[in-house]
């Protein structure tokens, strides 16, 4: 897509300001605080397993449990056998990485630039994205610890430390996963009855906060919840029909609220009927069962969104008789465009550039302490400029704060605990604030985790609580200086922009939209629908990347305030394909997406 040759400022209305922000860190969406508590009593108990085994650093596997635990118990259970699988094969790679670098300076670095090139490719070019990044850095920090310990031993300890990074929060995922996670059911229920309970709020109330957070839902579709019915399947316990049924239940969900959307929109004004159906609804969805019948609550005639609404209630949880249209999915371990798109390489240079240059630094100063440098450049790199920018913000904040959370609990916390009872309610508390950070929206999340990360890495050291100043600010010192490396290397070489992939998502919406139209039964619609969703979060994430670029790559204001237009029609295409299908003005809006999006 050309780039218009202007320089103006495009200030999207959707952009996140001081008071979203803080809406957003308040919000009370259901399932956040015990999901946080439970991220915290995790990342407690790994502290506590490794304080009693005296595991070194224990900012790692304190740090991979807040990564990697899950919400329901069969996912969580899931995830710690597979690290435990897993770190079979890295004691074996990293037997055999340290074997031929014993010893030997160049070769540990030759062999981590490998390393790092390899796991960048596979976190841009894979389907292992999501833990590639922490798997590299697992075991490039390892071999770098090589040289802190005697020669003597650097083989045994190596194997038995990156053992015990992964291999403890395996193990407290699958056995404490399984005694305070709620079933992936349950988590089902709940999420079709907050989407139920976000309905009617919207219809209450119809202010622009709370049309906000109904946006921030439906644009969450329907993925989670198909998790959700997946691992339900895998435990055995639930009939094939009730899970057909819920199944049913989270796209008609969706499906409902988008209709609100519309009711709102459209200024139709909701009757008390539709308003109880749909709360008597949520509480027998909240007490983790479903309607099985549902009767048609009356509605104005001349309210065409509130009709559609109250029609679809009957089918609510009524499987189809056909199977559902399933989406063509894409095989294969790595992406179609793996190894054919440069961009997945020029990721991957620029990713062991920072990693490298982090690394030589690192021996040049010979500052041990600035190590964690190393470790954030694997955390923090992201593929376009925009994403970059965006999220500097959040980790600069994030570090800020965790870091100085971690060097007052050292002045003021650490020299009165007597005992480590104290130090482990030091780690709950501040994991659950950055778990509740983590979990809330993804326009804030990444701070929670730059949050935990700082902490984790100013207070845990060696065994016990610690009182050295020295070390906090060495780590501090590190991590923003890998946000600066990773930043510099990402921004000046092969700059990638996000605004060269807004056309890519704006076809995709109009791809779904198109499918929408071309459903031919009322349960085809609504899985088209949330499909819908799904794109338009993507494609507004991007335009909000996009009007994040520096001077010299931003975009003409015009064409992005085009495409904000265009997806904000986009939405509302969506919401009105469940109420019409053969409608001129519907055919015109379609018409001038294909054409925005060429």
């Amino acid at each position: 897509m050309a780039r218009p040759a202007t320089k103006r400022r495009f200030l999207d209305p959707h952009r996140l300001t001081l008071d979203r922000v803080w809406r957003l860190l308040r919000d009370p969406a259901p399932g956040r605080l015990a999901y946080s508590i439970r991220i915290a009593a995790a990342c407690t108990t790994v502290v506590l397993v490794g304080e009693i085994w005296q595991v070194p650093d224990l900012a790692v596997p304190a740090l991979v449990t807040l990564i990697l635990w899950q919400q329901d118990r069969v996912t969580n259970a899931l995830a710690g056998l597979a690290l435990n699988i897993l770190i079979v094969l890295l004691l074996a790679l990293v037997y055999g990485l340290v074997r031929l670098t014993l010893d030997h300076p160049m070769g540990i670095a030759i062999i981590v630039a490998l390393l790092s090139f390899g796991f960048f490719f596979l976190g841009s070019a894979s389907k292992l994205k999501p833990v590639s990044y922490m798997l590299g850095l697992i075991v490039v920090y390892g071999l770098i610890a090589i040289d802190q310990v005697p020669v003597g031993e650097v083989i045994t300890r190596a194997l038995l430390y990156t053992d015990l990074f992964l291999a403890v929060p395996g193990a407290v995922m699958i056995v404490l996963g399984l005694l305070i996670c709620p079933s992936p059911k349950t988590l089902l229920t709940r999420r079709i009855a907050a989407r139920l309970r976000m309905t009617i709020d919207l219809l209450h109330y119809r202010d622009q906060p709370t049309r906000e957070r109904a946006a921030d839902m439906l644009r969450a579709g329907v993925k989670s919840m198909l998790s959700n019915v997946k691992m339900a399947g895998l435990e055995k316990v639930w009939s094939r029909h009730d899970l057909a049924a819920l199944t049913q239940a989270a796209y008609a969900s969706v499906g409902t609220l988008s209709l609100a959307e519309a009711a709102v929109r459209r200024q139709e004004a909701a009757p008390d009927d539709l308003i109880a159906t749909l709360s008597d609804m949520a509480a027998i969805f909240e007490s983790g069962d479903y309607p099985a019948h549902i009767t048609r609550p009356p509605v104005p005639a001349d309210s065409a969104a509130l009709a559609a609404m109250a029609s679809l209630l009957p089918g609510f949880t009524t499987p189809p008789e056909t199977a559902a249209p399933q989406e063509k999915g894409k095989s294969g371990f790595f992406f179609p465009d793996a190894f054919t798109n440069p961009d997945h390489v020029r990721f991957a240079v620029k990713g062991t550039a920072a990693v490298m240059t982090a690394y030589f630094l690192f021996k040049i100063l010979d500052w041990q302490g600035i190590h964690t440098m190393i470790i954030t450049c694997f955390i923090v790199a992201l593929p376009t400029m925009g994403e970059m920018i965006a999220k500097l913000t959040l980790r600069i904040v994030g570090a800020l704060i965790g870091g100085a959370i971690g060097i007052a609990a050292i002045i003021g916390v650490m020299p009165h605990l007597n005992d480590i009872t104290g130090f482990l309610v030091l780690i709950f508390v501040v994991s659950l604030f950055a778990a509740w950070i983590k979990t809330g929206d993804a326009r804030i999340s990444y701070a929670g985790f730059q949050i935990g990360l700082a902490f984790f890495l100013t207070d845990l050291k060696g065994y016990g609580p610690t009182t050295d100043m020295a070390t906090a600010r060495d780590r501090i010192v590190g991590i923003l200086l890998g946000n600066f490396l990773t930043y510099a290397m990402f921004t000046s070489f092969w700059p990638a922009s996000a605004y060269d992939h807004v056309g890519e998502k704006l076809r995709t919406i109009a791809k779904a939209l198109a499918a929408q139209r071309e459903s031919k039964t009322v349960q085809e619609r609504l899985i088209r629908a949330a499909s819908v969703q799904a794109a338009l979060s993507e494609g507004e994430r991007t335009l909000e990347y996009a009007a994040a670029e520096p001077v010299h790559m931003r975009a003409d204001a015009q064409q992005l305030a085009t495409f904000r237009a265009a997806l904000d029609d986009a939405a509302r295409l969506s919401d009105d394909l469940l109420l019409a299908h053969d409608d001129m003005d519907i055919d015109r809006r379609m018409i001038r997406l294909d054409h925005v999006a060429a």
